[in-house]
């Protein structure tokens, strides 16, 4: 061998002990690593160690977990002209990295503003009540929006959820009566039904009383029993006659 390919073989030698730790990539078990080749997506590497010719292969690790991201709280206009401020929360993860990242710029970003606009729609279209009285279904309906949307993204949405619902401080105080009038509603139809209930038990012992022979006047005496037996009580001629009758 000549000392003109020793020299050679040398170089190369040195060239792979110094390309071979930097192409060195170790993948977790949670992350899938694209390659691109050159610029272009040549593969997916799955977890563990793996290796990139340097200088020529890139790898973009893409993190499989369940991501959370805020809905930023802003003011939305409801169906019957009322403003109110509304955040929420996005549950979602990376089903195929490859279109996360070669079909979408940011998907976290992507992700996030879809969703906003996608609430603003859907609370846009109903009214406050139901916005307040239906809080669940509302987030569903925004759910079915941003999955239709971001599948072609290769992302799957778990869940949205709305968390706070703030409103103008002028419409909680006219909520408020509204609550305060309808609490004492529901109280006078109670006490008119305890009412109602009341005479009609009185009706009905009434009428056992008048149909028994002499129970009025038992019922009398028996009245005078529970009475201070220093209470002087003149009592007619026909009560007493009708409790000799009786006897």
């Amino acid at each position: 061998m000549s000392e003109t390919v020793q020299i050679a073989l040398f170089y190369i030698v040195i060239i792979l002990v110094i390309l071979i730790p930097i192409g060195l990539r170790v993948v977790n078990q949670y992350e899938r690593a694209l390659v691109l080749t050159l610029g272009k997506y040549s593969g997916l590497r799955n977890p563990g160690l793996t290796f990139i010719i340097p200088f020529v292969q890139k790898l973009i690790k893409v993190d499989l977990r369940v991501t959370t991201i805020d809905i930023p709280k802003q003011e939305v206009i409801t169906k019957d002209n009322v403003p109110a401020h509304v955040n929420g929360v996005i549950y979602f993860s990376v089903e195929k990295p490859e279109n996360a990242i070669l079909g979408v710029q940011n998907y976290i970003y992507a992700v996030a503003q879809y969703s906003q606009a996608a609430l603003r729609d859907v609370i846009g279209g109903v009214e406050l009540d139901v916005l307040l009285t239906e809080r669940n279904h509302i987030a569903d309906e925004i759910e079915k929006l941003v999955t239709a949307e971001t599948a072609e993204w290769g992302i799957k949405i778990s869940t949205i959820k709305i968390q706070d619902i703030e409103l103008p401080g002028d419409m909680k105080r006219v909520m408020a009566k509204q609550a305060e009038a309808e609490r004492e509603r529901r109280a006078v139809i109670i006490r008119a039904e305890g009412e109602l209930t009341a005479s009609e038990n009185l009706r009905k012992a009434a009428e056992n009383l008048s149909s028994t022979k002499s129970g009025l006047a038992l019922r009398t005496l028996t009245t005078i029993e529970n009475i201070d037996k220093s209470t002087i009580i003149a009592l007619p001629i026909e009560f007493l006659e009708g409790f000799k009758n009786s006897k």
